[in-house]
């Protein structure tokens, strides 16, 4: 069905290159162009919100005003109560995206969602049990350091296609700027969105294992004393030699002379964001432990990932709630 609309910008005509009709105002938006639609719309925008200019500077100062008081607020929670504050970021971290992908219908990552949900779900599980299963911190740390592995090969890969189209080089291969562009934004977000929230969940899962083996607590003294051939990540035995070269793996030891599975104290650094002793909470000098400076989790990387956090958590509940003032006081 054709639709013929009306549109007249400060008393003139605005016809933006598209051909006249019968009416000189009028235009069939059915033999449009996507492109002359926008601008179509464009226009019929600018007239409907003609004169509004101090209701648009009110919602500004509204919207202004309510991220500073959010971010003082955030900022203070996460200080006084930071187990509340991770928990609830990363809460609405693994939802709020669900909600907005439903809604466009993105199913590719509600594919990716739903897979990386029950395989995690089902590994945190495992973490949180009692009696702890000598092989469940061993899983756990497989399926979390495999996620931050893909997901940092997948958001390299991301970040590598973004730059080559600013370059020009996807001319190369054919391929348009816009669908070149769309695929590696979209490889990036996978990347950093995955990454983040198996890091917390991972960070998560930790706390539980290592109180629940007793030669971790968060505060105060480990419930158990610690042997010297025994990992008190895993709470295995440790069959390797510091000096000697393991067949799976070897051991490290730290500077407190606490001494590791490699694969445990990998884990329990890079994935679990841990950055001390699991036993004695010495602070841990990760550039000695790990030559490759992707497995160094730095200051940077650590804002970066506050920042998506707030970015995917926070601010569509801080714009909901602008939304809902606007509202209230009838701005449009």
């Amino acid at each position: 069905m054709a639709g013929v609309f009306e549109v007249e910008v400060d008393g003139v005509e605005h016809d933006h290159g598209l051909e006249h009709h019968d009416e000189p105002n009028q235009y069939d938006l059915s033999k449009l162009s996507p492109e002359e639609k926008w601008r179509m719309e464009h226009a019929r925008m600018h007239a409907k919100h003609k004169g509004h200019e101090a209701m648009h500077a009110e919602m500004v100062l509204i919207l202004i005003v309510t991220l500073v008081v959010a971010q003082l607020v955030l900022v203070q929670w996460k200080q006084r109560h930071p187990k509340s504050y991770n928990l609830v970021t990363l809460f609405q971290m693994w939802v709020v995206p669900l909600y907005f992908t439903t809604k466009l219908h993105w199913w590719r990552f509600l594919t990716t969602w739903f897979i990386f949900s029950v395989i995690t779900a089902y590994i945190s599980f495992r973490a949180t049990r009692k009696p702890l299963a000598c092989t469940t911190p061993r899983l756990v740390y497989k399926w979390f350091l495999l996620l931050y592995k893909i997901s940092y090969a997948t958001g390299i890969v991301g970040y590598t296609v973004v730059m080559f189209t600013l370059f020009g080089i996807n001319l190369i291969f054919r391929i348009k700027p816009e669908d070149a562009m769309d695929f590696g934004v979209s490889l990036l977000f996978y990347g950093l969105y995955y990454g983040v929230l198996g890091r917390d969940f991972a960070e998560m899962c930790a706390d539980f294992m290592a109180s629940t083996i007793g030669y971790y607590s968060a505060s105060g003294m480990p419930t158990k004393h610690l042997s010297d051939n025994i990992c008190a990540v895993c709470g295995q035995p440790i069959l390797v030699d510091v000096s000697e070269e393991g067949i799976i793996e070897n051991t490290y030891r730290l500077s407190c002379n606490h001494v590791f599975h490699e694969f445990c104290i990998r884990g329990w650094c890079i994935v679990g964001k841990k950055q001390m002793c699991p036993y004695c909470k010495e602070k841990v000098d990760l550039k000695r432990m790990f030559s490759n400076p992707w497995e160094r989790p730095h200051v940077m990387y650590g804002q970066l990932l506050d920042w998506l956090r707030y970015l995917v958590a926070w601010q569509p509940v801080i714009i909901g709630f602008v939304q809902g003032i606007n509202y209230v006081l009838g701005l449009e």
